[in-house]
């Protein structure tokens, strides 16, 4: 296969002054990366822009220039060491980067847990640029019939909520209450569906306005509860025989969210933290009433591979749809902002400059 050309510099989102007063904006010119040992140069067709980027533009934490972290594309360049069977194959770039391969974690399957890990749009430039350098180890094989479009939220939205709902196991079985706050988002609508449709779970899903109601619902929640018009301590407990879900997923990354939140799960269920608050939140309660009502405290941040690859095989099998809309690379910024105000529901996709 010939080698594609590749131009030298490329249109990517740029974060300006991250922090407070941080903005992406679109810029020209910036020069394409190469690939070096064990790495490709992907050419990116789209990329999800997920509610985590806000935090690069906030400066909440150290971060690349460039964001994004569910990237679709094809191989077009291969780093010394890579399998020559990649080139010209459609991959997908997620938030884990690679993985050390040497801990315990990484011995498990639980490469998502490496204490050594590197991540997409933190520890190197994200998918938010026309050309993006991935390690060859840890992309994954978009199946034929699977749009990229639709591939793209899966990569972290999707694998983000599989790893959270599995979470839930082995205490919660199917036909149980789980709750998740922040259903009707990028995350959240997808979680509702693995969640009902792949476990079987009664799902209460939690967030506010009709549009995320009518899309939650059609996701398969089996309630609604609409945080901003009811008291949904409440009405989580007339649900549940005044007891709360089995399980709660907080996917939901405010403080007001947690200290609800914790209030809606029963005694000896399941409590998984998925938002991402400040870094100086601390869990909204005592150890002292964790230990008198036996709740299990978890955390996921996303995924394993084996969770990756049966998630894009449910969408294959149309079992998963994520809500997508797609829009020119341009409009970034504005999605950014539309997203630090909590104003999507769903996923919106760009794609990539030609």
């Amino acid at each position: 296969m010939a080698t594609p050309e590749i131009p030298s510099s490329q249109t990517v989102g740029w974060i300006e002054n991250p922090g407070a007063d941080g903005k992406l904006v679109i810029r020209d010119g910036v020069e394409v990366e190469q690939p070096g040992q064990n790495e490709i140069l992907v050419k990116l067709e789209c990329s999800g822009i997920c509610h985590s980027d806000c935090r690069n533009v906030e400066g909440m934490g150290v971060y690349t220039d460039i964001p994004g972290h569910e990237g679709v594309g094809t191989v077009v360049k291969l780093g010394s060491g890579a399998s020559p069977s990649l080139m010209g194959k459609r991959v997908g770039i997620k938030w884990l980067w690679s993985a050390c391969n040497n801990c315990s974690a990484c011995a498990e399957g639980k490469i998502n847990n490496c204490a050594n890990q590197k991540n997409t749009g933190r520890s190197v430039r994200g998918t938010l640029q026309q050309y993006v350098v991935a390690h060859a180890d840890f992309v994954s094989m978009i199946p034929d019939g699977v749009p990229s479009e639709v591939a793209a939220p899966l990569l972290c939205a999707g694998l983000s909520l599989a790893g959270a709902v599995s979470k839930c196991e082995p205490e919660v079985k199917s036909g149980e209450w789980v709750a998740i706050v922040g259903a009707g988002g990028g995350l959240g609508h997808i979680g509702v569906q693995i969640a009902a449709k792949t476990k079987g779970y009664k799902v209460i899903a939690i967030d506010s306005g009709a549009e995320k109601e009518k899309l939650c619902k059609e996701m398969g929640a089996s309630a609604f509860v609409d945080y901003a018009m009811d008291n949904v301590v409440k009405t989580v407990q007339g649900l549940t025989n005044g007891e709360g879900a089995h399980a709660v997923i907080c996917v939901a990354g405010t403080e007001k969210a947690y200290e609800q939140a914790i209030n809606l799960v029963r005694n000896n269920g399941v409590f998984v933290c998925v938002g991402l608050p400040p870094d100086t939140y601390m869990f909204p309660m005592s150890p002292i009433q964790i230990a008198n009502r036996g709740l299990v405290i978890k955390g996921s941040s996303t995924g394993t591979s084996a969770q990756m690859d049966e998630l894009l095989q449910h969408a294959l099998q149309g079992k998963i749809t994520p809500k997508i809309e797609v829009y020119d690379f341009s409009e970034s910024p504005k999605i950014i902002q539309e997203l630090q105000r909590y104003e999507v529901s769903g996923r919106k996709v760009v794609t990539a400059p030609r």
